[in-house]
């Protein structure tokens, strides 16, 4: 006999709705889980569900399906243009060449388009991206009556992209069409399909800060094996409020690879009428507005059939940041959500019944097939809840089948939730929350994706980072950073160029180049110093390069390009993990570190400790390359004896590979001349004909948005955030697409972030003031175009002012663009230009600095000395980065609006010609030395 709580839920919610026909099913789910075995259909009540495995009854009907699916990943690939990247992948660095495309915000109008487009606005995290709509030359009226009725009948329905209908098991859906979009589901599926790992990881990691949902399994019909992504979603870092038991609270950040969480996973067996995608957004979304974090039907092209992506499985999470108004759940939960049925994709809902706290089965009825389905699942210790919407005629069937799952699925009445029209939304939402909040706080299964790549291993699943240039990458980092247990400690024994006797070089060079600009300079304190220069270059030369030093330099030295990009990037994994506690404090905290910058203070201190990173290690490698180039210019050591000659070559070949390299040293504010010259040298070899360079940077004090900003420009992997970014300023390659350079005017643009170097320092700050007044001076005089970022309109540090005035007596000023970034989550409206004149009008800051310098001149304002016209785009207003409360805020649109415009206007303004002359490599390395 039935429960009879079932049976009352049951008959006092399944009175509506129950006149709706039960759509057909596509017919490749009617196919049954080859992964039960024989034994386990025999123990099952009856044998005549149709699906006889051991007789080969439907062996021709099995056999056809698989050339139908690889026929249609074949024919979806070539519809989107990305057949040819099956041998050869699409890599990050082709995605993020600049084009035409770059200076306009185009509309994709055929479907060769749509993998360009997409990759494009995820650069620029645009909360649009997914949009795959088409602007087609063909108007709308001129469109088929057919297939438009045909569509509208589609959409009476549910959501095809959740349940597929076809008049029977052997017709098939066209695949979409210049006039029928593709789903926005298989566009990703195709995309990460053709693309590497270092391109398929970069396309999760914007996805996450756009707050949409994750692939997690990637299916693959073609090649008939589906794909655990764990490498892929390694960058994604969140940062979140953790409580402990004693209800103490501080900031976590950490991997999501590696926390480990309570996970729901949402699954539709046979036919749904609700949508697991728009609960699974009401569950994540507080309040009245939904946040579309998995994509449904109710979206734009939502109702367009899938054609490959059947047998994805996403993942997101919710994520507490420490407020009881807004915090859903008191600790992380992660939720899957699995594309298509159950029945057809047997292996993704084993895996998700493994890894999973509690699994949401939606279906409209139980017949013997999915009750034999979900019999074999008797083993199972996951907690299993059902959310039904019964046809009329079907209440006492889900009734039997549910009595006889009760014992063998350990469910009672309280696991059986009825959804149908009359049913309140938001109660049901609440009565969700509820149940997913009572699974976490009773002991459960916890688990990190690391754990769940562990359990799709042991299911057959392929696991994207299981092959030999990762792991033996893997290896070497492993190497290196086991050994470090004190990161302090560390340094001192291991990077040993660069503690006191590093320091105290950089104090000599910058004495030495103070002297030299002196009117009538003493010889004998010059020869002094370049005594004690190179007494102090000897020391390091002298020194042998430590086993971490030497296993890093042989991890950048292997002959594959691929082993070297993973071992770059598991090191900066294994040493974010060392390098830093995962707990930390709140933002506020932080800030406590600084220093007070109305006085004097030594500028040999970090502003806030410095995490250990790559860039330690290379910075040890210019020290040898730069102790041993100065002792070789003094004569004190034949060139034929050089043991580091070529260590700008290795670095050289990372930054062409898309790594920032170093350009001020951070540790002690300085620029390593021979080092940054011996790059740039290497470069001009490496590009050979291809050197004209245009040189960007960006100035401003830390927290104004600096590095985001040209991160969501270029899609480039400048540091963010206060507390692990490094001090120094950094430089990154970006490459102009050989159709376009000779429009634009240069072959590359040279990217240089700022970083930590300007704090804000005032005039009364002595050294440190001047330090950054000339770093911002070396910065700005390096470049064609600078960018000034600033966080109110007052607050353009006295560094920045002197700058100009250093550069505009020397004859050289950068094409400026000043950006106001508001920091706060309310937008603010954008200034008129009387307002924006006044930003470049500081009152008495520029005349007191011109005071100072000791000049006089004709100019008034920043804006004339700029060479500004406020009117004409020259200052610009950006949106706050994020739309709600971080951490589970996204991009919000108008800040990457925003961004793409400026973007636009820079590009613009190098073409036109408006950002001085564009240099080759030659005259920048000229420069570098004048400067």
């Amino acid at each position: 006999m039935a429960s009879p709580g079932i049976e009352v839920e049951l008959l006092a919610k399944g009175h509506s709705d129950l006149g709706e026909a039960a759509p057909e099913i596509k017919a490749s789910e009617r196919r049954a889980a080859v992964a039960i075995s024989d034994l386990e259909w025999r123990e099952m009540e009856g044998d005549d569900c149709g699906f006889h495995y051991g007789d080969g009854t439907n062996e021709a009907q099995d056999n056809d399906f698989p050339t139908v699916e690889r026929s249609r990943l074949q024919e979806m690939l070539s519809l989107l243009g990305l057949e040819a990247y099956q041998a050869q992948k699409l890599s990050l660095q082709d995605s993020l060449q600049i084009s035409f495309d770059s200076m306009k915000n185009w509309a994709p109008q055929v479907p060769k388009d749509l993998p360009w487009h997409f990759l494009r606005k995820l650069q620029a995290l645009n909360a649009e991206a997914r949009n795959t709509t088409m602007v087609l030359d063909m108007p709308a009226d001129a469109r088929p009556a057919e297939k438009e009725s045909q569509m509208e009948e589609e959409m009476i329905y549910w959501d095809p992209a959740e349940d597929i209908a076809a008049d029977d098991i052997y017709s098939f859906s066209e695949l979409p069409t210049p006039d029928m979009p593709v789903n926005p589901l298989d566009l990703l599926c195709a995309l990460l399909l053709s693309s590497d790992s270092f391109l398929q990881q970069e396309i999760v990691l914007k996805m996450s800060l756009c707050q949409f949902a994750l692939p997690l399994v990637l299916p693959d019909s073609e090649n008939h094996y589906h794909t655990f992504l764990l490498w892929a979603l390694r960058g994604v870092v969140w940062t979140w409020w953790s409580q402990t038991p004693r209800g103490l609270g501080s900031f976590r950040e950490d991997s999501v690879v590696l926390s480990r969480v309570p996970t729901f996973a949402f699954v539709r067996m046979d036919v749904s009428s609700n949508s697991k995608s728009q609960l699974l957004n009401a569950i994540l979304s507080l309040g009245r507005r939904q946040w579309d974090c998995f994509w449904h039907r109710d979206l734009s092209l939502g109702t367009n059939p899938r054609e490959i992506a059947d047998g994805l499985v996403e993942i997101s999470w919710f994520f507490p940041s420490g407020r009881d108004d807004l915090d859903i759940f008191p600790e992380p939960v992660a939720f899957l959500n699995l594309r298509g049925d159950i029945g057809s994709h047997w292996l993704q809902f084993k895996l998700l019944t493994e890894i999973s706290s509690a699994v949401f089965i939606l279906t409209d009825n139980i017949s013997k097939k999915e009750y034999k389905l979900l019999y074999s699942m008797k083993e199972s210790t996951t907690k299993y809840y059902f959310i039904l919407s019964p046809y009329r005629g079907k209440r006492n069937t889900n009734l039997r089948f549910l009595n006889r799952l009760t014992p063998v699925l350990k469910i009672d009445h309280s696991h059986v939730l009825v959804k149908v029209s009359s049913t309140d939304s938001e109660g049901f939402v609440r009565r969700l929350r509820a149940i997913v909040a009572s699974v976490v706080r009773a002991p459960c299964r916890r688990v990190s994706v690391e754990d769940m790549a562990h359990a799709a291993r042991k299911l057959g699943l392929r696991v994207d980072e299981d092959f030999e240039e990762c792991q033996k990458a893997k290896d070497r980092m492993e190497r290196i950073t086991r050994k470090i247990k004190d990161v302090d400690a560390y340094r001192r024994d291991e990077l040993r160029l660069q503690g006191d006797l590093g320091r105290k070089v950089a104090q000599v060079e910058r004495e030495f180049c103070q002297l030299q600009w002196a009117p009538e300079p003493p010889e004998k304190h010059r020869v002094e110093l370049r005594r004690r220069l190179l007494e102090l270059r000897a020391q390091q030369s002298g020194q042998e390069p430590s086993m971490g030093l030497q296993d890093f330099i042989v991890g950048i030295s292997s002959p594959s390009e691929g082993e070297r990009q993973y071992f770059l990037r598991w090191m900066e994994w294994g040493l974010a993990r060392v390098g830093h506690p995962r707990l930390r404090q709140p933002p506020e905290t932080l800030l406590a570190l600084r220093p007070k910058l109305g006085g004097a203070s030594d500028f040999s201190e970090p502003l806030w400790p410095e995490p250990l990173g790559i860039e330690h290690f290379l910075r040890e490698m210019g020290q040898f390359y730069e102790s041993e180039s100065c002792l070789v210019e003094a004569g004190r050591l034949p060139a034929g004896q050089r043991r580091f000659a070529h260590f700008p070559g290795l670095a050289t070949e990372l930054l062409l590979a898309g790594l920032p390299l170093e350009l001020v040293d951070g540790g002690t504010l300085s620029i390593p001349i021979h080092w940054v010259t011996g790059l740039l040298k290497e470069l001009h070899i490496r590009l050979d004909r291809r050197s004209r360079l245009v040189v960007l940077s960006t100035l401003g004090v830390p927290g104004t948005g600096k590095s985001t900003l040209l991160n969501t420009m270029f899609g480039l992997r400048f540091a963010t955030g206060r507390s692990c970014r490094p001090r120094g300023a950094f430089m990154q390659l970006i490459t102009v697409a050989e159709g376009f350079s000779q429009d634009l005017g240069c072959d590359h643009i040279l990217a240089i972030d700022s970083g930590a170097l300007i704090s804000g320092a005032l005039v009364s700050a002595g050294d440190r003031f001047e330090l950054e007044a000339s770093l911002a001076t070396l910065l700005m005089g390096l470049s064609n175009v600078t960018v000034v970022s600033l966080a109110e309109t007052r607050d353009i540090p006295p560094a920045i002012l002197h700058a100009f005035l250093r550069l505009e007596k020397r004859g050289h000023m950068p094409n400026c663009q000043f950006v106001y970034q508001s920091l706060h989550d309310v937008p603010a409206p954008s200034p008129k230009p009387r307002e924006r004149r006044q930003l470049l009008d500081p009152p008495g800051d520029l005349g007191r600095a011109a005071q100072v310098e000791k000049q006089s001149g004709s100019f008034r304002t920043l804006a004339g000395l700029a060479f500004c016209d406020p009117e004409r785009q020259h200052v610009w207003h950006v949106p706050g980065l994020w739309h709600g409360a971080p951490p589970m805020a996204a991009v919000s649109l108008g800040y990457s609006e925003a961004i793409f415009e400026l973007k636009r206007c820079l590009l613009e303004n190098i073409r036109n010609g408006l950002s001085n002359q564009n240099k080759n490599i030659q005259q920048l390395i000229e420069l570098v030395r004048r400067l």
